[in-house]
């Protein structure tokens, strides 16, 4: 077959990839939802055993023949094999830069940070994570400096890549000057408009947790997810794993704020949405994977933010709020929620920050992970420095790690280099959602009804159905007419937050 047909060949092989990646997917959600605690040295072997199986795999000494021999042939392959045969290219380079003891080294050492990080996030305790996340952050130079050399880029935007194919941080760097130059402003003003209105009315609990569940998967099922194809479970910290086929999201719940959770389920249903969307024909292989993080951070946003924070929405689900809880009186109008589900104000906690200060809490991530993988800035002094960004870029500083350099799964989990495509998912969302908008008028009357059928139809076939086929840039043009770029997003938040 290797001298007949060496595409075929490697589709088989890539396919092989893909189940023992799906299998690892699941394990991985199982370990962050139900696992006991005791069983997680066990687990880290499997999923070092997996990893290492997949990485000798798409490693093994006749994978460049293979791949030189396919690219020699591709004046026969269809766009979408074409397209495939690129993504196969790419994955092998980032693959066989790294040495099999590496590949499970790292996630070993990732498997016990994360598990280390969940109590030290409960209890405050930075000192008692600093030992696996050393090693987490020296493991992370290797694989950067690694993969730096194949790419012929630098450590970081080679741990950049990993997660947004051809992304690099003189881009990011570009975009995030351009949002500095004009958040600060916007957010004062913002604020000083909202200091001149009446206080929302607070929603008053308890919210028993099963109200909060039967509600989210109310809501969810109306946008469109697929209870035969997904479950909606319990973290530390809202994920969502799985496969295209089994999707797992989560959410952690709070009896005092239903709003945490609510809309971390909203958020996690857009990446959903995005993985049970992607090309069925393709699934096992990489053309059928979703493009990048920052087309799936844009879905998950777009659901959350630029959807179900509309007036639109909330009033769709307001009286839905109301019967969930037994609630009634001046608090719980449409008009009221809508209020408190777009009020802008600095906090300590990522996940709960609204549209405006967002992207602030990324540039703070953003520069220090590149400081720590650099060597400017020492672990140990993490939190101080997280704590003066947290004063410089939002005038505030949390009163502890738990509120601070703790809050986050990512650096302990090993993603280094993601935090970046949270904000350019954002800008990508603004972007699709007023395509989207221009492309059915009607859209928010609908959405206004809980008909998300018009937006989810649009989104399968401008983005989710796209899988891999194309870049970032080239899947956003084709959808909205135009790159990536700060506009849109600014004109969002100046409309919903200076005008409305």
């Amino acid at each position: 077959m290797i001298a007949n047909d060496p595409y075929a060949e490697l589709e088989r092989r890539f396919a092989r990839m893909s189940d023992i990646g799906r299998a690892a997917a699941i394990l991985n959600w199982d370990r962050s939802t139900m696992m006991p605690d005791g069983a997680s040295q066990d687990r880290a072997d499997q999923l070092a055993t997996l990893g290492v199986i997949a990485h000798e795999i798409i490693s093994a000494p006749e994978m460049p023949e293979l791949l030189a021999r396919a690219e020699e042939g591709r004046a026969s392959l269809d766009p979408w094999q074409d397209a495939n045969l690129r993504e196969m290219r790419r994955s092998w380079v980032h693959e066989s830069a790294l040495p099999s003891d590496l590949v499970e080294a790292r996630t070993r050492a990732c498997s016990a940070c994360e598990l280390a990080w969940r109590s030290a996030r409960k209890n405050a305790d930075f000192k008692s994570l600093l030992p696996t996340l050393s090693e987490v952050l020296t493991i992370m130079r290797r694989v950067g400096e690694a993969k730096a050399a194949a790419l012929g880029t630098s450590p970081y935007d080679a741990l950049l890549d990993e997660f947004e194919p051809g992304g690099r941080s003189a881009r990011i760097d570009v975009l995030f000057t351009e949002l500095r130059g004009f958040l600060p402003d916007l957010l004062g003003r913002v604020l000083e408009r909202q200091r001149s209105q009446p206080e929302p009315l607070p929603l008053e609990g308890p919210f028993p947790v099963e109200a909060q569940r039967r509600l989210g998967e109310e809501l969810i099922r109306r946008i469109g997810f697929d209870f035969h194809h997904g479950r909606l479970d319990v973290s530390a910290h809202p994920f969502t794993g799985g496969t295209a086929d089994d999707v797992r999201i989560t959410t952690r719940y709070d009896e005092a704020d239903f709003a945490r959770a609510l809309m971390g389920v909203l958020h996690e249903t857009g990446h959903g949405l995005y993985e049970a969307g992607l090309p069925k024909a393709w699934r096992r292989q990489p053309v059928g994977h979703a493009r990048g993080m920052t087309l799936h951070e844009s879905q998950s946003l777009l659901m959350e933010m630029q959807a179900c924070r509309s007036d639109a929405f909330l009033a769709f689900a307001a009286p839905r709020m109301r019967g969930a809880f037994g609630k009634d009186g001046p608090a719980w109008t449409e008009e009221n929620i809508h209020r408190l589900y777009t009020r802008v104000a600095p906090g300590f906690i990522r996940v709960d920050a609204d549209e405006v200060t967002y992207p602030l809490h990324i540039m703070l991530r953003y520069r220090l992970e590149r400081a720590m993988l650099a060597g400017d800035l020492a672990l140990a002094d993490l939190p101080g420095a997280w704590n003066d960004g947290m004063r410089e870029l939002l005038g505030i500083v949390p009163p502890d790690d738990s509120l601070g350099c703790l809050q986050d799964i990512h650096w302990p989990d090993g993603g280094w280099g993601y935090f970046p495509t949270y904000t350019l998912g954002a800008l990508a969302a603004a972007q699709l959602f007023a395509a989207a908008r221009r492309a059915h008028p009607g859209l928010m009357d609908a959405i206004g009804q809980g008909d998300f059928g018009p937006l989810l139809g649009w989104l399968r076939t401008n983005v989710h159905g796209k899988g891999s086929i194309a870049t970032t840039d080239e899947i956003l043009t084709g959808a909205t007419g135009a790159p990536l770029d700060a506009a849109a997003f600014k004109a969002h938040l100046e409309s919903r937050y200076l005008q409305a």
